[in-house]
């Protein structure tokens, strides 16, 4: 009977009552009229045609599609009225024909027995359900945070798993405190400590619908000085499906959801206005944004989707991961540099591109500082060929994805991607309304391939310490599908050289989030004061180019946009004239690997670009050819300025 599908329970169901219900309704007669003979005289048809008025009355009530292991109060309750409508409507019948030499007195009696084998038929096989179902006495001993009523039903269907044991519940309200509810104790949470110790729980799990983030922060905070792990119900509705397992309603606790800023949802009809019937080109397609572009953008019926970057691996797993979703949607994959003039060009010539989405960029900022040539060839000159061979091409709408280190930029990367935003900030200038270009700037995304958290998972993995630049350092944070989510909207809304920025709420400090990896992983943190943890914090300084605190905005005007969390900016810009010549200035110099040139030159487009000291020393100039040659190339910048 378990390892039955749904359909054939009811069908068992059904059965069992089609044989049962005339036996109650014989009993009934037999009380009322006291003689078998007498009971037989209507003939067994009525026995059958009673029998089959209550089946009608339960599949009205919903008893058949209620998974018996959950049947409650209400249930019954609903039950037992529409069985007395039921046996109401018999009793109507049987006043219309006029049938007197009917007992009618007997439907009452029938009532009642009908309901009490309903109650004993159910619960017995609900108690059989959950008490020999074969669960393994070495399951991990599991406790429930919160008795209500998801907490009881997510009790309830532990005790057919084999993968947990619910040994009892924690609850903060006291007037709970050792109550008993689906046959587990209740204990206040005080007590948290004391019993995970003597009872040997492993971990607890979080039953508590809509808890806020401040309350989770907090609950994760006991739980970590009680030494134990820390899961989450996802759906009470997962719990009421026969087919899915505990294992699959529960989950591990996620890292936007202690965060406490709520996802920012994107506008329908801005969404999907760059993208439907559209052919749209994105740059690093392989990348953790690009992938995620990919991902959205193919739900949004475009007409081909062209996917272009310089990693095999990563453009095969992408393509492969979309096509296998969209199969009749023409995907495209371009192998190669978004900084290749002639195969840029070539796309665009030849695939009549509607939209661009521009993610392909180095973005680690201690790599890109300790390689700046490569890092500002990548960012500043792929952005440059694209900006210009989109405006030949008439491209609609060309977005920028870049940073929020593009402001006050202390880094070669954070420079490079303000660099990137004057030359997109230019192109709409010199194009004008053939292409839209805009820019999109937001701060870390979790799960990208450069977060802290991939980082700190790792550490925690092996027994750690957990590194922290500086106690003190902050960033902004937000999901990987909202940074999608805010590009694709973005181009949406741009009127031409906007910037666009998400309100991702107040700053996260660095090492809080490393301590609530800590406590999430069910460990505490190892301290001065608390030599016996598992896990320590080391902070290892600043890294070069690294800011303590990032920033979104900077003095330009800020102005609303069409969605209500994301903002508007205008910031100055060079004459493209004078940006072209730097660039040129700039790729001299890089040719050279003359450090203090590269930042003389990127100095001299970023104004308010501040290398730190710490940052490596300058390499030696190649030879004087190149400064003459430069030299020449200032003289052309003057005269644009004049």
């Amino acid at each position: 009977m378990i390892s039955m599908n749904r359909n054939a329970k009811i069908a068992l169901a059904v059965g069992v009552d089609l044989l049962a219900l005339p036996c109650c309704f014989l009993i009934a007669m037999l009380l009322r009229v006291g003689d078998v003979t007498l009971a037989m005289r209507y003939g067994i048809s009525t026995y059958v045609v009673v029998a089959l008025v209550t089946i009608v009355a339960f599949l009205l009530s919903d008893l058949y599609r209620a998974v018996i292991r959950f049947i409650d109060q209400r249930l019954l309750a609903a039950t037992g009225i529409a069985l007395a409508l039921a046996v109401l409507c018999v009793y109507l019948v049987l006043l219309a024909v006029n049938d007197e030499g009917f007992p009618r007195s007997a439907l009452a009696i029938y009532w009642f027995i009908v309901f009490s084998y309903v109650v004993t038929s159910r619960i017995s096989v609900r108690n059989f359900l959950r008490n020999h179902m074969g669960v393994r006495r070495d399951s991990d001993a599991v406790a429930i945070y919160g008795a209500g009523e998801p907490g009881a039903q997510l009790a309830l269907t532990m005790r057919t798993s084999n993968e947990y044991r619910p040994v009892c519940f924690f609850d903060d309200k006291h007037v709970l405190h050792e109550r008993t509810i689906a046959g587990l104790r209740v204990f206040h949470t005080d007590r948290l400590v004391e019993m995970v110790n003597s009872l040997c729980i492993r971990s607890i799990i979080i039953a508590i619908p809509q808890v806020s983030p401040e309350r989770l922060r907090n609950i994760m905070q006991r739980m970590a000085e009680a030494g134990v792990t820390t899961k989450i119900l996802s759906r009470l509705l997962d719990l009421a499906d026969e087919e899915k397992t505990p294992t699959e309603a529960i989950r591990e606790l996620k890292f936007e959801e202690l965060l406490g800023r709520a996802p920012v949802p994107p506008r329908v009809d801005l969404f999907a206005r760059c993208v439907r019937t559209r052919t749209v080109l994105v740059t690093g397609a392989g990348g953790s944004i690009g992938s995620e572009l990919c991902r959205q953008i193919v739900t949004l019926s475009p007409s081909c989707l062209h996917l272009l970057d310089h990693s095999e691996f990563a453009l095969y797993t992408i393509k492969q991961e979309l096509q296998a979703r969209f199969p009749t949607l023409p995907i495209v994959a371009h192998l190669g540099s978004v900084c290749n003039a002639a195969l840029v060009e070539r796309i665009l010539q030849e695939n009549r591109i509607d939209t661009i989405y521009h993610a392909a960029a180095y973005k680690h900022v201690p790599l890109v500082e300790a390689n700046i040539v490569e890092g500002l060839r990548n960012n500043v000159l792929g952005a440059q060929v694209l900006a210009a061979s989109a405006g030949r091409h008439k491209v609609e709408i060309c977005v920028l994805i870049s940073s929020d280190k593009a402001v006050r930029p202390t880094n070669i990367m954070g420079a490079s991607k303000r660099i990137a935003e004057l030359i997109f900030q230019a192109a709409a200038v010199t194009h004008g309304p053939g292409t839209t270009f805009c820019m999109v700037r937001f701060g870390n995304v979790l799960g990208s391939s450069g977060s802290v958290i991939p980082l700190f998972q790792r550490q925690i993995a092996h027994g750690g310490p957990l590194t922290v630049t500086h106690p003190e350092v902050t960033r902004y944070f937000m999901l990987i599908s909202e940074a999608a989510q805010l590009v694709i909207q973005a181009g949406a809304m741009a009127k031409g050289g906007d910037v666009f920025v998400l309100d991702m709420g107040e700053p996260v400090r660095i090492v809080d989030l490393a301590r609530t990896m800590i406590m999430m992983s069910g460990l505490t943190e190892k301290t001065a004061d608390f030599p016996d943890g598992d896990i320590a914090i080391k902070f290892i300084g600043i890294f070069p180019g690294e800011k303590l605190y990032e920033e979104l905005l900077t003095d330009g005007k800020v102005f609303p946009s069409e969605h209500p969390r994301i903002m508007r900016m205008k910031e100055s810009a060079l004459h493209p004239g004078v940006l072209d010549t730097y660039i040129t200035c700039l790729m001299m110099a890089c040719a050279t690997n003359d450090r203090g040139m590269i930042e003389s030159m990127v100095k001299a487009m970023v104004s308010d670009y501040t290398p730190q000291a710490n940052s490596p020393p300058a390499l030696p100039v190649s030879g004087p050819a190149t400064t003459i040659e430069m030299a020449g190339l200032a003289k052309k910048i003057v005269s644009y300025r004049i």
